[in-house]
């Protein structure tokens, strides 16, 4: 399954199914300069540099009045300041005028130009307008659906290290979806992503190895990523650590390691209720309060 994004860019994307969806929130923060300067001599450099045509400063007084940083927010002034270093070849003016047409601020909102000032970015290699244009391909905004050009943009995020972007195409793989399916692929992609740490890849490389998908059949391996993914409380990987420990399946079998995983699990989704209260059958009452107290310390660990 797909995972979700946190920096959203297409405000139209909130609620859709697809690749690295999620709710838009905020501008995105980046600044060229470690954080634009609010003094009103420096202020007065900074707007000198950009009326004579410095791309950086452009940007940095775009960031500026889009965030109200050291001068009243306006949007107008941000989206033109943008516009000025995106002309100039800028990938996160490009990045950021983007997601003002996306979101209509400072501009008429249009997808359009949107995916197009995405696109400029995501040529020069900008990570996040990749995803972005990746998005807007899987689910035909501002441009006609198409999953191979989703695919190829997800690529270009994954190939320079994107854990989400990384998750993204290895569920594409598994999936057929916009590539040939390919499961030994799959398994390579959710490993990089695994690898820096992305729950849901981990998840998905327990069910890779234990359906033997691209890998040879290993319930140690399965139980390994499923608890790795478990241990950052994805609730359908607690779910099948617990089942592997009840069937003893990869691991020692241990009703009472099944029933603090159930436990945790049922917490957040109520599908997982009734084997947990199978588990907790199979346990004694001391067994059952030394679990419990397990699970209160888990939750108190937020």
């Amino acid at each position: 399954m797909p995972s979700k994004r946190v920096l959203v860019l297409i405000s139209c994307l909130a609620g859709v199914a697809g690749l690295g969806v999620a709710a838009i929130g905020v501008a995105p923060a980046r600044a060229e300069t470690a954080a634009p300067s609010s003094a009103p001599a420096e202020l007065e450099e900074l707007r000198l540099a950009a009326g004579q045509g410095d791309a950086t400063a452009q940007f940095d007084l775009g960031v500026m009045y889009a965030n109200g940083q050291g001068v009243a927010r306006n949007d107008d002034e941000a989206a033109r300041y943008y516009r000025l270093a995106a002309d100039q070849g800028h990938a996160s003016a490009q990045l950021y005028l983007g997601w003002m047409y996306a979101n209509g601020r400072g501009v008429p909102q249009s997808d359009g130009e949107a995916v197009r000032y995405f696109r400029l970015a995501a040529d020069q290699g900008d990570v996040d307008a990749q995803i972005a244009v990746s998005q807007a391909y899987a689910n035909g905004i501002g441009v006609v659906q198409n999953d191979a050009e989703a695919a190829r943009y997800t690529r270009l995020a994954a190939d320079r290290g994107d854990a989400e972007a990384q998750h993204d195409l290895g569920w594409m793989y598994a999936e057929g979806i916009g590539v040939a399916r390919d499961d030994g692929e799959a398994v390579r992609y959710y490993q990089l992503s695994a690898g820096q740490g992305h729950g849901w890849s981990q998840y998905q490389l327990g069910m890779m190895y234990t359906d033997g998908r691209g890998v040879a059949q290993n319930h140690s391996e399965a139980a390994r990523y499923f608890r790795l993914a478990a241990e950052q409380r994805l609730a359908d990987a607690q779910g099948k650590l617990a089942r592997m420990y009840a069937e003893g399946r990869g691991v020692a079998q241990d009703d009472g390691e099944a029933y603090f995983w159930l436990s945790l699990a049922a917490s957040k989704r109520p599908d997982y209720t009734d084997d947990r209260d199978l588990a907790e059958s199979r346990l004694n009452s001391a067994e059952i309060a030394e679990v419990q107290a397990r699970v209160a310390a888990w939750k108190a660990k937020k």
